[in-house]
């Protein structure tokens, strides 16, 4: 039979602390028994449905400029055209890719200069961080901003560069 010293009593409420530490961690989410009278933790709050992007967009002209919140599935926001800028992603959006993954590095492009306009778009979409610029200084970044529009303004036909 083990004798029960003071210390082996301290190691083992030590013991039994740390196990319901450790099942309380593990379900941070629900309220546990475990937790200890008057300690319940409420459920964590839900994260928001559905995708949501911030679009701001810079030099555009014609009125195109500003910050715009798109949020899709469903759609709503102050974005021009909420609707087409959800279809616009959607489009884009192909299982295991980034829809807004940059120009790859190495790309050949056509040096043409579609103008002085960039947008940065920032959110959520497909469950992953968003987090992007973009840009027209040359044939591939004007393809990749067009394949956006509506979510980014179409700003018109590209210039030649002098």
């Amino acid at each position: 039979m083990v004798q029960v010293t003071p210390l082996r009593r301290l190691l083992l409420i030590l013991s039994a602390a740390s196990a319901v530490a450790v099942t309380g961690s593990l379900g941070a989410g629900s309220v546990t028994a475990h937790a200890g009278p008057g300690a319940a933790r409420p459920p964590l709050a839900p994260p928001p449905a559905g995708d949501h992007l911030t679009v701001t967009v810079r030099g555009a002209g014609g009125g195109a400029d500003g910050t715009f919140a798109v949020r899709c599935h469903p759609g709503r926001g102050n974005h021009p055209d909420v609707s087409g800028a959800c279809a616009a992603v959607d489009r884009n959006t192909r299982w295991g890719r980034d829809a807004f993954a940059p120009v790859p590095e190495g790309s050949v492009c056509t040096m043409r200069y579609g103008g002085p306009a960039t947008a940065h778009v920032t959110g959520r979409w497909a469950g992953r961080p968003v987090d992007t610029t973009f840009e027209r200084g040359n044939g591939c970044h004007i393809e990749r901003w067009d394949r956006f529009v509506p979510l980014l303004p179409e700003v018109g036909r590209a210039l030649t560069r002098p």
